[in-house]
Formats: structure tokens, sequence, C-alpha cells
């Protein structure tokens, strides 16, 4: 395994090690030299794995995984997509609307975050068309998650870095000008299984349970190995029981408030580049329990992989007509066939359209050391606004930041990415013929 593609970055290094969580994420990218069932199977039955060259003698790439797990009758095919849910009580979110849509903004805030200190959890951007009222052109919305201890603080340094874009923060978005709020007492339940990968229905099956409960999702992030959502603390232990029944999960297998930090691990293990991508969205869907539920069925139904999911933080309208944005990336061919299995869903509801962005790709940087390493994501978008590569979307789980750019754009950011990490070294010479691993 390689840090990245040598075909586009010239001095992409050979691991020693990789997790198999990370090379999961990874192989769901775009890296070519394992097949993501055989990730699953080191790592549901804690398999040792090597990777090495069938070209030359070198010692190759150690998969690690969890302790050692008897195979059921079944056989070695997953009988569970889902193997644990955590629960993260005390949560806050702290939104950003109408923000300037140019490159450095998200390394701006989230430069000043670390320097104060505050490590984030979720992140997620989307990129919305500006009001004919304001003439803005586009304009981003920012949402992030932290412990509900570091809200005001948050608060006060988003504030500080919008005055000084320029952008002079207000408390609606009615008022004009970029909005700032803030809100506690929030938990974070996620899902986790590397069955995950490549089935649609599973969080499609997550959604539909929390709306028959009555519970509202805030914030919504996805990986290969994970679907996390942004619920009212006072629905989260709620929100945890039905989520073990839906999935069949006994008390061993939930964990609340779990410790994520590897501190053996790098912030950035890998960096992707996956160009095969298509960003669309639905506009004006109706912010009530259900709704993203209604969504991923559609396209689990019609066998839809979603690969990101964000749910804007922008409200339109009031009252019972209070309606959100929802955009997410799935892969270029089934763009058609998202569109035609939607369609039913948003003729349910006037005023929603479904919007196909453009062209795009997404880079991807990956590390298990990721959660305890302040600053990661910062890095990121520094180096691409540097690169005066413009970010439209963001979309992270603990270990994955992902971010959606322009497709002409993809290869600078890629190599802008993984030379910020300090991943390259000497260059790496292939014999002719191999595989890229990345």
């Amino acid at each position: 395994m390689l840090t990245t593609d040598p075909r586009k970055v010239a001095d992409a290094q050979f691991l020693d090690t990789v997790t198999c969580d990370e090379m999961l994420e990874l192989a769901s990218l775009g890296a070519a030299v394992l097949h993501p069932r055989a990730v699953e199977i080191a790592r549901n039955y804690g398999v040792p794995l090597v990777v090495r060259s069938s070209w030359i003698e070198a010692p190759g790439t150690r998969l690690t995984s969890g302790s050692p797990q008897p195979i059921g009758s079944g056989g070695l095919e997953l009988g569970k997509p889902v193997d644990g849910a955590q629960l993260e009580t005390h949560q806050a979110v702290v939104a950003l609307s109408h923000v300037p849509d140019r490159p450095g903004v998200a390394a701006q805030l989230f430069e000043a975050l670390g320097a104060a200190g505050l490590n984030v959890d979720l992140i997620v951007q989307a990129t919305h068309e500006g009001s004919e009222r304001s003439g803005d052109g586009y304009t981003n919305d920012i949402a992030f998650t932290l412990p509900e201890t570091d809200l005001d603080r948050a608060q006060l340094v988003c504030r500080e870095v919008l005055i000084a874009m320029g952008a002079e923060p207000v408390e609606t978005t009615d008022q004009g000008g970029a909005c700032l709020r803030g809100e506690g007492g929030l938990a974070k339940l996620s899902v986790s299984g590397a069955g995950i990968m490549g089935r649609p229905g599973v969080a499609a099956r997550l959604f539909d349970t929390l709306a028959r409960c009555g519970i509202n999702l805030r914030l919504i992030a996805t990986s290969e190995v994970k679907v996390s959502c942004l619920v009212a603390g006072e629905q989260g232990q709620r929100a945890l029981r039905a989520a073990a029944e839906a999935f069949e999960l006994h008390e061993g297998q939930l964990q609340h408030n779990p410790e994520l930090c590897r501190l053996d691990a790098p912030p950035v293990r890998g960096v992707a580049l996956d160009r095969d991508q298509a960003q669309v969205a639905v506009r004006g869907v109706p912010d009530r329990p259900g709704t993203a539920a209604a969504v991923c069925r559609a396209l689990a139904d019609a066998g839809i992989s979603l690969d990101a999911i964000v749910q804007s933080e922008r409200t339109h309208g009031e009252g019972s007509q209070l309606s959100r944005d929802i955009s997410f990336t799935l892969k270029r061919d089934e763009r058609a066939r998202a569109e035609r299995a939607l369609a039913p869903v948003l003729r349910q509801w006037p005023g929603s359209r479904f919007e196909e962005g453009p062209a795009i790709a997404r880079v991807s940087a990956v590390g298990a050391g990721m959660p305890c390493t302040p600053g990661t994501a910062a890095r990121m978008f520094r180096c691409l606004a540097e690169a005066g590569i413009n970010i439209e979307m963001i979309a992270t789980s603990e270990i994955r930041t992902s971010c959606v750019l322009a497709e002409d754009d993809g290869v600078r950011a890629l190599q802008a990415v993984h030379a910020a990490f300090g991943l390259g070294g000497a260059v790496v010479h292939r014999a002719e013929g191999s595989e890229a691993p990345v």
C-alpha cells in the first residue's frame, strides 16, 4: 500500500501498517489493490492480512484489526451489516450561514478554532446560490460539532473570524449577511460496521427508525464504516435503544461516550482522489422527522449508495412550512437513476426539487489519529486555499475529511494535500505493469 496514487503523486511512499478501518475508507475512495470484502473479513474476524507486491521482495503492508473472532455457521459472509452503536452526549453545534464562498474561508475559520484550543468533531459544508435580495452570488453554510462546554468560546471565535472577513454576523438569516447560531444540549448517535459499505439500506433503516420515534436529525455524517447523526439530547437514549433494536445489537455492542482517540496513529495515513463522483441536491424538503429517511429509502430501494450526505443548516420558510436542503454525492453513472428514484418522493412536497451540480472531484485525507489531532482539517483546508482551490462541500467522519471541488482541480488538490501532511519522500519506482495501489 502507498500513501496515494503514484501515477498522480511521484513521491508516494510505502506504508508499513494501516488499520482495517483506514483501509476501508481508502478502498471506497479508489484504492485498487485490495477488494473491500477482503478488508471486511480481516476486520470482522481479526484475520492477519499482509499485502505483498508481486513485483518486488519488499515486506509489504500489514493491516491491523481487532481480536480474532469465531466464524459463524454462515461462513465468512456478514450476517449483520452493523456491529455497534455509540452515543456521545453533551454535544453542541455551531452553524454559520451565508459565509463568503471563496478559497481560504474554511481554512481561516478552523485555524482560528484550533489556535483557541478547540477540537471540532463533525464538519459539514454546503454551497448555496445566494438570494436575489442580497445579491451575494454563491455562499457557504458551514456547521460543526464540539463538546457543549466549548460552545461559548467557539461562537466567540467564529464571530471574530466573520468580522475579520468583513461579514458582520447577524442572528437570523432574514437580516441579510452571515448568520451565526449555536445550540447545545445535543447528542450524536452513530452506528458502525464494516458491512455498511455498499449497503445503501443501512442509513435508510437508521433514519426510518428514528423517524418512527419522532426524532428529527440536525446533522448527518456518513463514511464507509459509520453513519452518524445529531439529535436532541433528551432523545439520545431513546435513539440509541431504537437503533439497537433495529440492528439487533446486544448490550455489549453499545457504547456511551466512547474514547475515539488513537494517540499511536498519525493524523493522516493516506490521501485519495475520486473523480467518478456527481454532486446533487434536493432543495426545499420539509424540516421534520422522516424527510432524510424518505430520501435515503427511495435511493436504497433503487440500489443507489450515497458517498456523502450533507444536511444544510440553512432553513427556508416558517412554522409548518420550514424546509432545508440536503446535498449528497454518488457515483456519476447513477445520477439519472437517482433523479428518477426521487421524483415520486419530491412530488409529495410542494416546492421541493432535484438539482444537479457541476462536475466534481473528491479529495479525502484518512487517518485513525485524526480525532485527537487538533487542526488536521484546518491544515487540509489551508493547503487547498494556498493552491487557489475552492471547496464546494465538506463532509467528515471521525477518521476522514473529504472536500468536494471542481473536477479540473482534482489532481492539484491531491498533490497539495499529500505534500501538506508530509507524506512524500524519495520517489518510489514501481515495476512496469504493476497496479497503482491508491
